[in-house]
């Protein structure tokens, strides 16, 4: 469904990803794991239009995607749901779920409104508060529902347990294996590597801006070089 070929993606000169390659195919969970800086989420960025790429390309399904508008990608049928969540803090929740299917022209935004609150059920409680006053895991599950109004084919989730209590992680990730239960596409970047590798069926592991290694979950979970420097073992 994704493939990304030699990526390559600078700030002001600095190049930050140096050539990597990726894919994802349709209904995997694909994890991205490493440190800080390694250029993980610059990788999102690249592939959603959010900053440019200096080098390689991207194809979604088949189409070349590279350097294209953010609003036309997500048109295509990609959506991240953002790091540090990025609501709308003065509107309302069911104004921030509406901007999710922004791009939208049918006229099945109130079914999928009521599937999301279906869903994530504090959302029907806080439907009419300013998204700026829930808490940071509502935020967090107000961001992913935004993600899914746009109904996308595959979503790229960036750092969603950033800045959570360890309880409130469980639940996002629990609500993320339900996304990919339901058939849904995902592309992971995530600090807690271990959640993200239970979760992966595949993951590719960077390290100052390079794919260093790449293979099942499983295996990168059990990779002792892994587990000494990502794991805590």
């Amino acid at each position: 469904m994704l493939k990304v070929r030699d990526l390559k993606v600078a700030y002001g000169g600095i190049e930050v990803v140096h050539g990597i390659d990726l894919d994802v195919a349709k209904g995997e969970c694909v994890a991205l794991i490493g440190a800080n800086g390694a250029g993980k989420s610059s990788t999102l960025k690249a592939i959603c239009g959010l900053v440019p790429v200096s080098g390689g390309t991207t194809h979604f399904e088949g189409r070349n995607i590279t350097n294209n508008s953010g609003h036309d990608i997500v048109r295509a049928g990609i959506t991240m749901c953002p790091e540090g969540r990025q609501v709308f803090p003065q509107m309302s929740v069911i104004q921030n779920l509406r901007m999710g299917a922004y791009t939208r022209k049918d006229n099945e935004q109130d079914a999928d409104l009521e599937r999301m609150m279906d869903m994530f059920p504090i959302l029907r409680e806080r439907q009419g508060q300013a998204a700026g006053k829930l808490s940071g895991g509502e935020q967090e599950m107000l961001a992913i529902a935004r993600a899914l109004m746009s109904r996308p084919r595959i979503c790229l989730f960036d750092e969603p347990s950033l800045g959570l209590a360890p309880k409130i992680v469980a639940n996002v990730f629990e609500t993320l294996a339900s996304i990919k239960a339901m058939g849904m596409t995902i592309l992971l970047v995530e600090q807690n590597s271990m959640m993200a590798l239970s979760l992966a069926d595949r993951a590719y592991l960077f390290e100052a801006g390079r794919v260093v290694m790449e293979g099942a979950a499983v295996e990168l979970k059990n990779h002792p070089d892994v587990m000494r420097a990502y794991l805590g073992h």
